[in-house]
């Protein structure tokens, strides 16, 4: 019997999640659907309040409307099968719809990280130049920009689930971490992948790390200028509008970071618990983050309340 997978092969991966005991495995579900509750209504709120309120019709508000699909994509992917995978003990997944979860988490990603690096720059050109803010970000310029962030990232999501499909599978089927990772799946492959992992690694020092920098670089300009404001009130107004975003920045890239860029370990329990705290536990509390501790947010839900 020929063990190999392709892409056009109907075999199936298994993915391996966690491994623990019966009553280990319900309070992982229990803790999980939790997770994904608070995750998905959490940011399906926020995408409901900006859809909605007039008040919130503002470039800032437009981008997090987005940063929360990307969050809502990024959990519905994987979280949903995990939980079956918990609750049935069956850890089968098939070829293509281990490609499918690849694609959009891959996309997600890439929408989220653009994302990020867009509202710096938002933040940067309502903070540095704010005469000119609504000149510059028009309706027609902020919708172009998530566009282009959604196009750029949907065409680098395709070009790895592409390059990932024609692999070979002939030894192991056994993924080891709870959704189908770009890096656990091509781990396993009985092909060459030496070109696909330069490409994975050029991916990220360009789509990541640049990003990361270009977002580094708006804030010591806004750091800059909010230094130069005499007003202690003054500092606190517009150090207060960046603080949701940096703590959001952070929540992102410090797991991400940690996860890709680390030496190789040998701990793929280490390397699973590092992805689901960046791929649930951030998702959870970017919405916690910008409700709690922006006063538009809570207006909006007063507002919708009275309504």
């Amino acid at each position: 019997m020929n063990n190999c997978l392709n892409r056009s092969s109907e075999n199936e991966f298994y993915i391996v999640a966690f491994s623990m005991s019966s009553m280990g495995q319900l309070q992982l579900f229990l803790g999980l659907l939790i997770i994904y509750l608070m995750a998905f209504l959490g940011n399906l709120i926020i995408i409901f309040l900006v859809c909605l309120v007039p008040k919130l019709h503002t470039p800032m508000y437009f981008f997090l409307c987005n940063l929360a699909v990307a969050d809502i994509t990024s959990t519905s992917v994987s979280i949903p099968k995990l939980l079956t995978i918990t609750l049935t003990q069956d850890h089968r997944i098939s070829f293509p719809c281990c490609m499918i979860q690849m694609f959009f988490f891959i996309l997600s990603v890439d929408g989220e990280t653009f994302m990020l690096t867009i509202m710096a720059y938002d933040r940067y050109v309502a903070i540095c130049k704010p005469l000119q803010y609504y000149a510059i970000m028009r309706k027609k310029m902020y919708i172009v920009m998530a566009a282009s962030a959604w196009i750029v990232g949907a065409l680098n999501s395709l070009s790895h689930t592409i390059l990932t499909s024609v692999l070979q599978f002939c030894y192991s089927h056994d993924i080891s971490n709870f959704f189908c990772d770009l890096n656990s799946v091509i781990a396993l492959s009985s092909t060459d992948i030496t070109s696909q992992k330069i490409f994975i690694f050029s991916e990220v020092v360009i789509i990541t790390i640049v990003q990361f920098m270009l977002i580094i670089v708006s804030y010591l300009f806004i750091f800059s200028a909010i230094w130069k404001i005499r007003s202690s009130s003054g500092h606190m107004k517009a150090f207060s509008s960046c603080t949701s975003h940096l703590i959001t920045v952070i929540l992102f890239y410090a797991p991400m970071m940690i996860l890709y860029l680390k030496p190789k370990s040998e701990s793929k329990e280490q390397d699973t618990l590092l992805s689901m705290v960046y791929l649930v536990v951030v998702p959870m509390l970017n919405p916690l983050v910008y409700s709690l501790r922006n006063k538009e947010v809570w207006g909006a839900i007063f507002f919708q309340k009275l309504n």
